[in-house]
Parts: structure tokens; sequence; C-alpha cells
């Protein structure tokens, strides 16, 4: 075996691992697909030669591309955006798509991510690779050309929002399917109590719209108005299909084979305490939804 196919096989061993670091970087599985095969079209030009640690390079390469892709969406962006839902990973109510677990490993609720859109490209590398995936201060510095110091100052900054504001779900997903199940319920009944009795005093609805559908772009805080909003949208009941979003119960809401929202929860202690709208239809159109009986 030449070089060439050995460090081919090896990328392959560790692409599950690279897609997963690039989604959390992104928030999109498109994106981190296209930032994991740049980084492999870098990796195969260089080669190997003088790599110790292989999987610490190739996450190194793929961080960077990440970084670089931040950076340029940045630059594009005339104003700051007041809300975005990144892309979900949406499965069927049955089970995860072996090919989405990798991705999805440790929990990254859609909540998280959608923490993550707000932190600027440098926070939120130093947060992803060494609070998610244990990479050392000393090798973050240098992608950043910051001191491992300055680097700790920028995880510790993002890892202050991220406890603030992306609360950790139930694990048991039986619960948090009955939780959402009946947040349905009640809006489907016009239960404006059952509604209240089932959100944390705390809750966040995010909503994204995206440029098409700008009305859909808003963000609610506290039960009450969350519980209004569930009631104006009691007559989307009959189109709601129970599905997995990022690995969490959440729901699909679709009219003749057409998406028209995805809504993840996040349950913690029987209540709702997140929940995240992606309603913009360019993006929903690209999502891969072929599993789920719309």
């Amino acid at each position: 075996m030449d070089e060439h196919e050995w460090l081919t096989d090896r990328f392959e061993e560790q692409r599950g691992r690279l897609r997963a670091v690039a989604y959390r970087m992104l928030g999109s599985v498109t994106e981190a697909d296209d930032a994991v095969q740049e980084a492999w079209l870098r990796v195969s030009r260089a080669g190997s030669a003088g790599v110790e640690n292989l999987p610490g390079w190739l996450t190194t390469v793929v961080a960077r591309v990440c970084l670089n892709a931040l950076r340029s969406r940045e630059t594009r962006r005339e104003a700051p955006l007041d809300v975005r839902v990144p892309d979900p990973i949406v499965d069927p109510a049955t089970g995860t798509d072996p090919e989405h677990e990798a991705v999805l490993a440790d929990s990254v609720g859609l909540a998280l991510l959608v923490v993550l859109e707000t932190l600027n490209p440098a926070e939120r590398l130093a947060f992803v690779l060494h609070d998610l995936f244990g990479v050392p201060f000393e090798e973050i510095a240098p992608m950043l050309d910051r001191t491992p110091a300055a680097a700790r100052q920028l995880a510790s900054r993002a890892r202050r929002r991220v406890r603030g504001q992306a609360p950790t779900p139930d694990p048991d997903l039986a619960r948090q399917r009955a939780v959402v199940d009946a947040f349905f319920a009640a809006s489907r009944d016009g239960d404006f109590e059952a509604l209240l009795a089932l959100l944390d005093p705390e809750i966040v609805l995010r909503s994204d719209g995206g440029t098409a559908r700008p009305r859909l772009t808003f963000v609610l805080n506290g039960p009450r108005a969350v519980a209004g909003q569930a009631l104006a949208s009691g007559r989307l009941s009959p189109f709601v299909r129970p599905a997995l979003v990022n690995g969490a119960a959440g729901v699909v809401v679709a009219a003749n084979g057409r998406p028209l929202f995805v809504m993840a929860f996040t349950v913690a202690d029987d209540r709702i305490v997140a929940v995240d709208v992606l309603a913009d239809p360019d993006r929903l159109a690209r999502l891969d939804l072929g599993a789920l009986d719309l």
C-alpha cells in the first residue's frame, strides 16, 4: 500500500468524527460535508510526512477550513441576524439513521447550535474544539493566532453564554415525547392552562423564516407568549408528524408532502425549556426528509 492509499484509509476512518466537528462549527450538514471534502483535498496534496498525531492533524485542518467559512459568512452578512436556526438533522421518530449517529454524538441539540450561532468565529472554534472534542488550547491557539491563554479565555466566554442559554435536555426520549405530544394535544384543544403547565418559566421560542418568510423570524420569551403562539397555530395540528430532530423529540409540520416547519423541543424536568423552529422554505427544501412519511 502506497502513502496515498494509506492516507485515504486513515482519513475515511476519521470522516465521521471530522463531520461531527464541522457540523458543530457550521450548523449545516451540507456545509460540513463540503468542509470535510475541502480538508481532504488539502491533506491529500500535503501528505502526512512528519505528522505524529494524524487524528489531531486532520481535526486541525477541518477546523481551519470551518474557521475560514465562518469568517466569510460573517463578512457577507450586511446586518446581524435576529435569530438563525441551524440546519437540523431530522430522522423518523422510530430511530436515528446510522449515518447521523456520529454527527449527533454527545447530544448536539438544536438549542446548543442556535447559541453557537451567536458566538464569533474565534469563540466558536475555541469552544467546539476544546469543550466538545477535548483539543488542548496549545493546539487551538495557532489556528487563531492567539496565545493558549487567550484561546482559553475565548472558550470560557463562549462557555458562559452556552450555559446561560442552552439548557441540557432530559436524556429519556420517551419522557421528551410524552411532553411534546401533550403540548400539541393542548394546542389542538385550545387549552391555555394545560399549555402553561408544560412550559418552563424561562422558555424561549426561536423561529427562523429566512428571507422568504421574514414575518416568521422572531423570538418569544415566557410561557404566556409561547402558549399564545401555540394556540394561534392550533389549526396546524392535523399536519404534525412526530420526528427526531437532532436526536431529540420534535416534529415536522407538513402538508401535501411538503415540509412547512421543523420544530425542535428541549425538554428538561418534564417541561419545555426551548423550542427552535426552522420555517425557511429554501432551507427546508434542502433537508433530507426522505425517510419520513410526509
